[in-house]
């Protein structure tokens, strides 16, 4: 008979509140985590959930950081593999080869949960991102809403290719449409989603056109970027900018609020690690999980921003 997840879950929760040692039953007792880079406050964040859960779980978790390259990514997987690893928590770090970890993990009978992206053609037994449509959606329709539904519009992109960037420029295409007074007159994509990449394109996209007034970074470290470079071309006046994430640094920006960044979207991050375990525990134990997991993101603004810096999700 296949235990059910549910119930799995809920013998994982009792352990980790009474801080048992080891839940006879779970069935894992060591975990890889692979990251893109845990520079990013995102990933760090997933980081501390699957790390503080699974602590309380007797179980071990081996971290790797792939510091945004996928060939290096590649390799420490293979390393995590003979390890020993009973199963694997995978964020890949890029859109090329991004389903070679899940195949060698696979090969090997290892679960395998992805968490932010889902590698192309090569799924995990689930995968774990935020709702990026919608809440995409929600931060442009809001700095759209903020510039009276009219003017010119730059959207700094992601990473290429990968899950968020491919559906949070969906969702806030979406609020573009909608309002035939938004010109989007320059686009442009990042490699690590860094404030520093969101600083040089924002100045790049200013110099071009000077009269710009809406900023949609596809993270939060884009979108901080840009407005200092808004701010260094003396425009904080003119532009509004749009994040995504809930970085601890855009959380507190925000509820200072005392620059053109006033909006993201905050997405659960602890519970997404949190969930990840759950999830490689039901399928180490052969019970079955939803294909895709889809935890809802905040829009945050500097009004509400201060509770998600008392306790972030």
């Amino acid at each position: 008979m296949r235990t059910s997840f549910k119930s799995l879950i809920v013998a994982a929760a009792m352990v980790a509140t009474s801080g048992a040692a080891f839940a006879e039953g779970i069935g894992i007792k060591k975990i890889g985590l692979a990251v893109p880079n845990l520079q990013a406050d995102f990933f760090n964040q997933i980081k501390l959930g699957v790390e503080g859960y699974a602590g309380k779980l007797g179980i071990e978790v081996i971290v790797v950081d792939a510091k945004n390259d996928t060939a290096t990514q590649v390799s420490q997987v293979q390393d995590l593999i003979t390890q020993g690893i009973d199963a694997f928590i995978y964020i890949p770090a890029g859109a090329a080869a991004a389903a070679v970890p899940t195949r060698l993990a696979r090969a090997e009978g290892i679960p395998v949960i992805n968490v932010d992206r889902e590698p192309d053609g090569e799924p995990g037994d689930t995968v774990i991102y935020g709702e990026n449509v919608l809440s995409a959606y929600q931060v442009c329709d809001h700095i759209i809403g903020l510039a009276d539904g009219k003017g010119k519009m730059v959207v700094i992109h992601g990473q290429k290719g990968t899950t968020p960037e491919v559906q949070r420029f969906e969702g806030c295409k979406m609020a573009i449409d909608e309002n035939p007074g938004v010109e989007l007159v320059a686009q442009q994509w990042s490699q690590q989603w860094s404030p520093d990449e969101g600083f040089q394109i924002a100045q790049n996209m200013l110099q071009a056109n000077p009269d710009i007034n809406i900023i949609f970074g596809q993270a939060d470290g884009l979108a901080m970027g840009a407005a200092k470079a808004v701010e260094v071309a003396g425009l904080a006046d003119q532009v509004i900018i749009g994040g995504y994430d809930g970085d601890g640094a855009a959380l507190e920006s925000l509820v200072a609020c005392d620059t053109p960044f006033i909006v993201t979207a905050t997405q659960s991050t602890q519970a997404m690690g949190v969930l990840a375990v759950n999830s490689a525990i039901a399928v180490a134990n052969d019970a079955s999980v939803p294909a895709r997991q889809i935890p809802n993101a905040v829009l945050t603004t500097c009004e509400n921003a201060a509770k998600f810096v008392e306790k972030h999700p």
